[in-house]
C-alpha cells in the first residue's frame, strides 16, 4: 500500500529548503483538506495560506517554532469561534444547491442543527469546531506525504497575533492550528535522517471480539 510507505517517509520537518512548494500541488492539498471528514458536513473552520516572507517572518517571531517563517507556505487552520445561525442558513443554502433539493424540504435538518448547535455555549462550539479542523490538518499531512511535500503540524504559536494580523475576529474565527509546507533542508535538519518511532502495533491497538 503506497500510503503506508508515504506515512513512513514523513516527520515533521525541523528545518525547510529555499524550495518552493508548486501551485498545482498546493491545491491538490487543499482539496484534499476540503474533502475531509466533517460532522454534519458544516466545516466550522477556514484556511488561510500566507506566503508572503515578511509576514510569516512578523508571524513567527517569538516561537520555537522557526518552520513558521522558513516553510514555503504556512497554512493555517482558524475555526469558528462560535456557531450562529448566519452558519447554519448559509449551509442549507449550500446544501440545497449541491442537491438540487428545495430548502423547504431541509427544514428538518436545519431545525435540528440548529436546536443543538444554538443550545450550545460559545465556548463548547469553539471547542467542536478545534476537533473538526483537526480532522483536516490530518487529512493535510496525508496529502502532503503523498505527493512527497513535507509538513510540520505547530501548535506553539501566539493565536492572538495571528488573529489580529489575519483579521479573523472580525470573521468569527480564532486560529487553532498551523501546518507548514515545503522541502526538507536534509543538510541542516537532524530530525530528517532519524528512524520512526512508533511502538508496535500489537501493543498500539487492541482487536475486540
Amino acid at each position: 500500500m503506497q500510503l503506508i510507505a508515504d506515512l513512513k517517509w514523513r516527520y515533521a520537518t525541523k528545518k525547510f529548503s529555499n524550495k518552493s512548494v508548486p501551485n498545482e500541488d498546493l491545491e491538490k492539498i487543499i482539496e484534499a483538506i476540503n474533502l475531509s471528514a466533517s460532522s454534519i458536513g458544516i466545516q466550522p473552520y477556514r484556511l488561510f495560506i500566507i506566503t508572503d516572507p515578511s509576514l510569516k517572518q512578523t508571524l513567527g517571531e517569538g516561537s520555537f517554532n522557526s518552520q513558521i517563517a522558513d516553510a514555503s507556505h504556512l497554512v493555517v487552520f482558524a475555526a469558528f469561534d462560535s456557531i450562529r445561525q448566519e452558519n447554519i442558513d448559509n449551509y442549507i443554502q449550500l446544501v440545497a444547491k449541491e442537491r438540487e433539493k428545495p430548502i423547504a424540504e431541509l427544514s428538518d435538518f436545519k431545525n435540528s442543527i440548529s436546536s443543538h448547535f444554538l443550545a450550545q455555549t460559545d465556548d463548547n462550539n469553539f471547542i467542536w469546531s478545534t476537533k473538526q479542523a483537526y480532522i483536516g490538518l490530518g487529512t493535510g499531512l496525508i496529502a502532503a506525504a503523498a505527493l512527497k511535500i513535507d509538513a510540520t503540524p505547530m501548535e506553539g504559536f501566539d493565536a492572538e497575533k495571528f488573529d489580529n494580523l489575519l483579521g479573523l475576529k472580525e470573521r468569527n474565527l480564532k486560529s487553532v492550528v498551523l501546518l507548514a509546507l515545503g522541502y526538507r533542508d536534509e543538510e541542516n535538519d537532524y530530525a530528517a535522517k532519524l528512524n520512526k518511532v512508533r511502538i508496535p502495533k500489537q501493543e498500539f491497538a487492541t482487536m475486540v471480539d
